[in-house]
Parts: structure tokens; C-alpha cells; sequence
């Protein structure tokens, strides 16, 4: 064999890959493989999956309905085509322990379905689309619900501090504009008095 085409099989030439933002927002009413202890779900997330693989962080409180809220970046080979039904975003969910990692369950999305192009530099080609998917037991059975977002560009424009979907967060701020409601009531009263008086 020439020793140039033995060189070039070893090392193929570098791979051009492209990289999308994908945010993992929570997960449902998923099965329960955890009888003794609380379930501490993660989730793996793919595209081609001997090429790269991404994590979440451990949840370490929420058990079947756990809460990761994180961007998480995936690549895959740039030449693989987007309307290949190969070309899915997958979401593998796990139960951390401390001897094994016991599956839970996975998810699919089509590539097709989620990247619709766009100008990656206008947000308003970037809106916001929570989608909810199945979530299948490694037995073949539907148990549960992934959220999830991928921006239809790839590339979230927004920033990360507003991709939050915290309930908490939400209530808070409500509240902040209430206080500021009745801070400015209280001081237009304030100015009615005043001038009642003159």
C-alpha cells in the first residue's frame, strides 16, 4: 500500500462544521427510574453523535420534572443536509447515580423543522418558539415532555439574561412594576395636595 494514501485514510482532512445554540428548557411528567432516592435528571444532546455531544447540568431537586434552562452548543458536519431525516437534534435524558447512568428517556426534533434560515444579524428574524416534544422510554413508549428552543438562525440575537422562563422571575418582576405603579401614584397625590393647599 502507498504510504501517502495509508497517511491520508489515518488522517482525513479537517471537517468543516457548524455549530447551532439549542436552549433545553425543562422537562414533564417523566418516568420515574429512581425508587429509592430522588431522581437527578440530565439530558445529552447531538446531532451526529460519534462527532459531538453536549450536557446539561445535572437537576439536583425537581425529580420527574426537572428544570434545566441552559444554551447548550452542538455540532455536526456543515455538508449534512438539513432535509435528510438523519439530520435530527436529539435529547437523550438520563438519571445520574452513583454507580450508573440509567436512561430515562429520548426526544427527536428535525433539523428541517426548527433552522428556517434567516439573516442571523436581524433579531426580528429570531422569535421566540418554545416547542414541546415527546419524550419516548427506551422501551418504545411515549412517558413525558421536553421543552425546548431552537432559534430558527441557529444563533440566539437576544440576550442570554432574557431567555429565563423562571416562573419566580416572572412573579418578581410584576411585582417591581406594581411598586413602581403605586410610587408614581403616590407622588402625583402628593403634588394634588400641594397645590390644594396653595
Amino acid at each position: 500500500m502507498d504510504y501517502n494514501t495509508d497517511l491520508k485514510r489515518r488522517n482525513p482532512p479537517h471537517l468543516r462544521l457548524r455549530e447551532i445554540e439549542v436552549l433545553i428548557i425543562s422537562a414533564q411528567e417523566l418516568k420515574n427510574v429512581k425508587h429509592v432516592t430522588n431522581m437527578r435528571a440530565y439530558a445529552v444532546v447531538y446531532v451526529q453523535k460519534d462527532l459531538h455531544v453536549a450536557k446539561t447540568h445535572v437537576d439536583e431537586h425537581d425529580g420527574t420534572n426537572p428544570a434545566w434552562n441552559e444554551v447548550v452548543k452542538v455540532r455536526f458536519k456543515e455538508d449534512l443536509p438539513e432535509s435528510d431525516v438523519m439530520a435530527a437534534l436529539n435529547v437523550d435524558i438520563y438519571a445520574h447515580g452513583h454507580v450508573r447512568e440509567k436512561p430515562v428517556g429520548s426526544a427527536r426534533v428535525l433539523l428541517c423543522d426548527v433552522l428556517k434560515g434567516g439573516d442571523a444579524s436581524e433579531p426580528l428574524d429570531n422569535p421566540i418558539q418554545c416547542i414541546t416534544v415527546q419524550v419516548w422510554r427506551p422501551s418504545g413508549r411515549p412517558h413525558g415532555l421536553l421543552n425546548l428552543w431552537v432559534p430558527p438562525t441557529g444563533r440566539f440575537l437576544i440576550r442570554r439574561e432574557s431567555l429565563s422562563f423562571s416562573v419566580k422571575e416572572a412573579v418578581g418582576a410584576q411585582e417591581e412594576e406594581k411598586e413602581e405603579e403605586e410610587v408614581e401614584k403616590n407622588k402625583v397625590r402628593g403634588e394634588i395636595c400641594v397645590e390644594l393647599e396653595t
